[in-house]
């Protein structure tokens, strides 16, 4: 698998801190539900994503060869005041100086403690711009406002996706990951609007022995096609699957069964 240039996710996590930074004092009610994380309102997601990249940047500056603990991270969970867009900005702000600095001086080789074994700073650098890119998705829900990502970090995210979801099943290390397992079945993803260059489209087989997934255009049991965001964001369970633009082709309750069982949350 080819993946982006180390440089790219790195200029990639500053794009998407510097949005979601204008989402957040966009005068939106930081106390205001997050649609696709109930859980949380938008501040608890603007601090779960800040502190997601403090965690990093503290594994990375010292080049961790064993987890550190995130309660153990200066400033890991935000501002101490609460409900304070200019202290949240800011706390955010210096958030993106340090991670994207800190990757971009490590570099792509330097080993670091990762929880997939692949003990890169490169995996971290790749795993922040996506865990990023749909947490502003998220934030973009929330305050209603039109959500945009760049083709090849949307193609990009639904192959680190699809591989997560492989390691998990072959490793055992998420119980979810069982109940992919059964009489083969295969999805296709085809991104109607991307460069033919981009190669935006995606099999994936699953069956008795797991999770196996490649580019391409194949028949399968089930096709989920539509403009590559809203491919992205159906995929990662953002946007139900009748949202306008979007088509389900074929046996609809494989690509259920996927969506209930791939994820991590």
């Amino acid at each position: 698998m080819t993946y982006l240039a180390h440089e790219r996710y790195c200029d990639e996590i500053a794009l998407q801190v510097s949005q979601l930074r204008e989402l957040a004092t966009s005068g939106a009610d930081l106390s205001a539900r997050v649609p696709t994380c109930p859980d949380w309102s938008l501040e608890q997601l603007v601090r779960h994503m800040g502190g997601a990249l403090r965690w990093v940047d503290a594994m990375v500056r010292a080049r961790a060869q064993e987890m550190i603990p995130p309660g153990q991270v200066p400033l890991g969970g935000g501002p101490e005041a609460k409900g304070d867009p200019a202290a949240l900005d800011a706390w955010l702000a210096k958030t993106g100086e340090l991670v994207v600095g800190a990757l971009r001086e490590a570099g792509p080789e330097t080993e670091v403690w990762t929880w997939t074994g692949v003990n890169t700073s490169g995996f971290w650098a790749r795993r922040m711009a996506h865990e990023i890119t749909v947490h502003r998705a998220d934030a973009a829900l929330t305050v209603e406002v039109p959500y945009e990502v760049a083709p090849e970090i949307a193609a990009d995210a639904l192959d680190e996706w699809l591989e997560l979801v492989e390691w998990a099943q072959r490793t055992g290390v998420r119980e979810w990951a069982t109940g992919l397992r059964g009489p083969a079945r295969s999805i296709h993803l085809h991104a109607t609007d991307a460069d033919p260059a981009l190669h935006a489209e995606w099999l994936i087989e699953t069956g008795d022995q797991g999770v196996s997934w490649r580019r391409g255009h194949e028949k399968a049991t089930v096709a989920l096609r539509g403009p590559l965001t809203s491919v992205l964001l159906a995929f990662y369970r953002r946007l139900p699957l009748d949202t306008p633009g979007l088509e389900v082709v074929g046996e609809r309750e494989v690509l259920d069964l996927w969506l209930e069982h791939a994820s991590f949350g």
